[in-house]
């Protein structure tokens, strides 16, 4: 199978992205739209004509606020929703949560709110983007899926000691293995799905990191003070691959990829600690997506 290519770099930002390309008369909902790359999605997607809804936990427009670990908020959503959705942004995370915690369901925070949050939503309006022909659904990632694969046998760290970063892996790769399952069961449906790395931001998500980490990764100085290594993008950079993925018409009818920041498709390696930029081979394993596929089911079923 051919890497896709694309004319971007790392560096290209969302608006960049969209040049010349009409959304008008499409309806896209963006998790976590309200600040970080996921509010320049918004912009870049709402700027190119489209008609965008944000769900999030602290809307500004008098929507009800969207909880992706609380399955009976989500599920609230999906209840008002009518008519086609041509696009489904799952952007909204938590990262590094520094002590375990668990959903009202009982799945490991990290785990519910990245992953499984967004697996009933996307299920959950399974006819409205069949509905739109032609839908995407996408799904944004990390790089730390290349640090950690699922553990089915222990997801919610009942046994093993608890990681924050390990569980944090964890819900990427299983955000991959979303994509990767929406792909195998979908494409009839002209629904296609994939998920991204959107690199090194500044933003909200890196809330729970501590001054000695931030420091180590040259994201600030011994005072504190925000630095831009050449490693960084910003917020409209960080954007741009989320946006490629929902409206590019380059990147049309492909589906179950996983694209790197550079808004390219990410090559296929072997993850572990010294692993190379790309995407894990357990990330993207279909055994493991249809295994994922069917755990989830259950759970927001229960």
């Amino acid at each position: 199978m051919t890497r896709i290519r694309t004319p971007f770099d790392t560096k290209t930002t969302a608006a960049e992205i969209l040049a010349g390309v009409d959304l008008s008369g499409r309806r896209i909902i963006v998790t976590g739209g309200t600040s970080g790359i996921g509010l320049e999605t918004v912009r870049a997607l709402e700027g190119a004509g489209a008609e965008v809804t944000v769900a999030t936990r602290n809307p500004t427009d008098g929507r009800p606020p969207v909880d992706l670990s609380d399955l009976d908020s989500v599920r609230a959503f999906v209840s008002g929703w009518t008519g086609p959705v041509h696009a489904i942004v799952a952007n909204a995370g938590i990262m590094m949560v520094p002590t375990r915690e668990v959903a009202a369901n009982g799945w490991e925070l990290q785990l519910a709110t990245n992953f499984l949050g967004h697996f009933a939503l996307v299920t959950g309006l399974y006819e409205n983007l069949r509905q739109a022909g032609g839908a995407r659904v996408v799904v944004v990632s990390s790089g730390a899926q290349l640090r950690a694969p699922f553990d089915f046998d222990d997801p919610h760290f009942e046994r093993r000691p608890y990681d924050p970063f390990t569980a944090y892996a964890q819900s990427k790769t299983a955000d991959v293995l979303l994509a990767v399952g929406i792909a195998r069961r979908w494409a009839a449906d002209g629904i296609t799905a994939n998920a991204l790395d959107p690199g090194r931001i500044h933003t909200n998500l890196q809330r729970y990191l501590d001054h000695a980490t931030r420091r180590a990764a040259g994201a600030i100085d011994d005072e504190g003070n925000l630095l831009m290594p050449d490693n960084y993008k910003t917020p409209e950079q960080g954007a741009s691959t989320s946006v490629l993925l929902t409206a590019s018409p380059l990147v049309e009818r492909v589906t179950g990829r996983f694209f790197w920041h550079d808004n390219q498709e990410a090559e296929v390696v072997p993850g572990g600690p010294d692993a190379p930029p790309g995407v894990a081979a357990w990330a993207i394993d279909p055994v493991a997506a249809d295994r994922l596929w069917d755990h989830a089911l259950a759970a927001v079923r229960t």
